[in-house]
């Protein structure tokens, strides 16, 4: 469209004509300054600002600008870029703030020269930038936000967090700033901005649960992603219990010690075994080795997203220690803001086939730590396996929680009255709420009204910030996308290994605005952006989530605990299994087959 198509077909609140390139045009007898003041000269168009990074352009403009309500904006390039007219670097003219000020009122700068960073990508400290310019009466515009594009460590790949250090910082504030995705800065500086950290939550119906602490930020299960997820507001502490080889009951993301530590590069390497029953692939399993071998292992942060080279706080990747049960329940009894505690089992049936009884493990710890007589928190008991629920039933009050392990399309009657029989919330994957195809979100079912109705609370997993984890329809905002579980779908609560962006988020002032909520907190509306895909560019139509039936629900009872065996490595084939973390997950002694295993991979392509 045309400028003055533009204009008139949207009525901005604000228009912003941006000049790059006027001495190229001039090149090719082409007046930049002349179609600007023919536009301004149209009464039907109202030109707030102007900006070019050339200072010849605005300069032969500026005088018929004087007595105007536009403003004109110069526009930092790159510090070591040349400026064509002055033939100075941008780094040389940021120098010299008074002499822009002759001709124009504000700055554009991208937003490295306010907050630089360093080699790794964490902050450095903020320049003058802001200060200087503001003493000059110049305004400041920040540019080069994009949420889809990697910024500092230390924003945890949220973008609301990183425009509110430009607005929020308690030292200086930028006058605006320019962005691909406007939905994010209008509501970082409306919503979010100057908010006090003990702001009143908003949303108290949406309960905010760590997955491993917040495990965005350190190595999942440690001490410090605990102590991270209480301090960034979560409301329910989760530990994964597993079983090491002495019966003690510890916290870790996963039964696998590839996943979560350096074990494949420690002297345990040989213990590399394969147990269909748990996984696909090959493990070094935790119920092989010993607490004391366990808790001297590197812990590795998880990297979920690495396949798209998105990796976690680098600087803390292998910081923190594990915790055992006991030692978590101590943790969590001690923190005052926590609501409760989330205990999950799962491999109960194969454990006990081992001889370690894990759900009695947990009852014992619960026990010993004084949960049993108290109620200042909750403790929630999660599985996928509805026997382990079934035997908790009989035995505690605690609240139980059923986790479906696969996406569902809906739930038949008869199956969540199974699940009624002995839990009262459940677990289910983001893609049962608003199923997508290749990451566009194509509808909503009917799976969370549905458990809602039995009386079963819906919990949802998982919300990571970074934007290769959403759909497109989020706009790479972890916010947005939380936004539209909560208030389009209703949930109850969701797991993030980020609580500080959930939490965040139940506290921003623009919830429970009724028809006064803005645009930019009101839910997406699932299957939109899907919609305008033209016909020749759609994917292809996938086939809709299965329904939940009481075969995936009922088990047969837990059988009793067996006698130990002598030796407790399973016999098993090694290969490399897919760590989540992005460490290599070989061991030297599997090295000959693994490439056996890749080579016969080749062949079949």
């Amino acid at each position: 469209m045309t400028v003055q198509d533009t204009y008139t077909q949207f009525k901005p609140p604000g228009f912003w004509l941006n000049i790059q390139h006027d001495a190229f045009y001039a090149q090719h007898n082409l007046s930049m300054r002349n179609f600007v003041l023919s536009v301004t000269r149209n009464v039907n168009v109202t030109v707030d600002y102007i900006s070019s990074p050339e200072v010849a352009f605005l300069q032969s403009i500026a005088p018929r600008f004087q007595n105007s309500t536009t403003k004109l904006v110069f526009r930092f390039l790159g510090q070591n870029d040349v400026e064509l007219s002055t033939n100075q670097t941008y780094d040389s003219l940021l120098k010299n703030l008074t002499f822009i000020k002759t001709f124009a009122s504000g700055i554009i700068v991208p937003k490295s020269y306010i907050w630089p960073v360093d080699a790794n990508l964490y902050l450095l400290p903020s320049t003058s930038v802001v200060l200087d310019a503001h003493k000059e009466g110049l305004e400041v515009f920040a540019s080069e936000f994009y949420n889809d594009v990697p910024f500092s460590f230390n924003y945890s790949y949220d973008p609301v967090a990183e425009y509110l250090k430009f607005v929020d910082n308690g030292n200086f504030a930028v006058d605006g700033v320019i962005s691909d995705f406007p939905i994010t800065p209008s509501a970082a500086i409306d919503c979010f901005a100057h908010l006090s950290k003990n702001a009143s939550k908003q949303a108290v119906d949406l309960l905010v649960i760590s997955m491993n602490g917040a495990s965005g930020d350190f190595p999942g299960c440690t001490d410090l992603a605990y102590s991270k997820a209480i301090e960034d507001g979560v409301d329910i502490l989760d530990c994964p219990v597993q079983m090491t080889k002495d019966g003690t009951a510890i916290c870790l993301s996963s039964i696998n010690l590839i996943d979560s530590t350096t074990v494949a590069q420690s002297s345990f390497s040989n213990l590399t075994t394969t147990i269909p029953e748990i996984m696909q692939g090959s493990g070094i399993f935790t119920f092989n080795l010993s607490w004391s071998d366990i808790r001297n292992l590197t812990s590795v942060i998880s990297s979920p997203q690495s396949a798209y080279r998105l990796f976690r706080n680098p600087r803390f990747r292998n910081a923190g220690n594990f915790l055992t049960l006991s030692e978590f329940l101590a943790t969590a009894k001690n923190a005052s803001s926590l609501q409760g505690v989330l205990i999950s089992i799962e491999n109960a049936p194969f454990l006990l086939e081992q001889g370690f009884d894990v759900t009695d493990a947990v009852l014992n710890a619960l026990s010993e730590a004084g949960y049993d007589k108290q109620t200042a928190q909750t403790v929630m008991i999660q599985s996928s396996n509805s026997s382990v629920l079934v035997k908790l039933k009989s035995k505690t009050n605690y609240k139980l929680v059923f986790k479906v392990d696969e996406d569902i399309g809906g739930a038949q009657n008869a199956t969540i009255d199974d699940i009624k029989r002995f839990a009262s919330a459940v677990v289910i994957s983001k893609d049962s709420v608003f199923p997508e195809n290749t990451a566009y979100v194509t509808g909503v079912t009917t799976v969370v009204p549905r458990l809602q109705a039995a009386n079963l609370s819906v919990y949802v997993q998982t919300f990571s910030n970074e934007f290769t984890s959403q759909a497109w329809d989020f706009f790479s905002d972890a916010t947005v996308e939380i936004n539209s579980y909560h208030v389009g779908g209703s949930i109850n609560g969701v797991i993030t290994d980020f609580p500080k962006t959930s939490d965040r988020y139940r506290r921003n002032r623009c919830l429970n605005k009724g028809n006064s909520t803005p645009g930019y907190m009101s839910p997406v509306q699932p299957g939109s952006l899907y919609q305008l895909i033209t016909p020749a560019y759609l994917p292809p139509a996938e086939a809709p989530n299965p329904y939940l039936t009481e075969a995936d629900v009922v088990e047969p009872p837990l059988p009793p605990v067996a006698a130990k065996s002598p030796t407790s490595s399973p016999p098993g084939t090694p290969a490399a299994p897919t760590s989540p973390n992005g460490q290599p997950k070989f061991a030297t002694s599997i090295i000959v087959p693994l490439m056996a295993v890749l080579l016969a991979i080749f062949s079949l392509f």
